[in-house]
């Protein structure tokens, strides 16, 4: 696994409108671990590349309605198969923290890189995902020198009072990387 032009080589790239420039380009200091599935509890469909890149369809499923117009991405998702979907450039500002602080440091966004499991929060997550996670980390500890594996966290813990992601379903203690 590699990393070239702030991109990694062995993800599908589906590349999200939903990204600007970073506050400080050399500042990326953060990995937030999220989980997504649309809908709630379904897997192995296409719409969370749909989200990322606006174009979810309102009429496909109820819930979809109060999402639609949402503008949001991750750079990275981890689908339950082990394949890994790349929305955003390392070197850029993905939208996936919303109002967010660690550490005493709010806006997650400016300094982080998100990466989403295709999953719940009550749903164990696969083996395939968490072999794909520890070799991101990898390469990304390897990649970019301010980050840190002493800090890797979860949504829930940069936005506690909106998020619970990725839950009592992720088991930390399986984080080698």
């Amino acid at each position: 696994m590699k990393i070239e032009q702030h991109w990694l080589h062995d993800a599908t790239r589906v590349p999200s409108p939903n990204f600007d420039e970073r506050t400080d380009a050399n500042d990326i200091s953060l990995l937030v671990i999220h989980c997504i599935s649309l809908p709630a509890g379904e897997f192995g469909n296409d719409y969370i590349n749909q989200l990322f890149c606006n174009v979810l369809n309102p009429d496909e499923h109820p819930y979809f309605p109060t999402i639609y117009q949402l503008k949001v991405s991750a750079h990275l998702l981890i689908k339950r198969t082990g394949e890994i979907v790349q929305y955003v450039a390392f070197d850029k500002r993905a939208w996936h923290a919303g109002v967010s602080c660690y550490q005493g440091r709010e806006k997650c966004n400016d300094f982080s890189i998100g990466i989403e499991l295709e999953g719940t929060e009550c749903v164990p997550y696969t083996d395939e995902q968490y072999k794909q996670l520890n070799a991101v980390i990898t390469v990304l500890l390897e990649n970019y020198p301010t980050l840190s594996r002493h800090h890797i966290t979860g949504h829930s813990d940069i936005a506690p009072e909106r998020k619970t992601d990725p839950g009592a379903s992720f088991d930390w203690s399986r984080l080698t990387a």
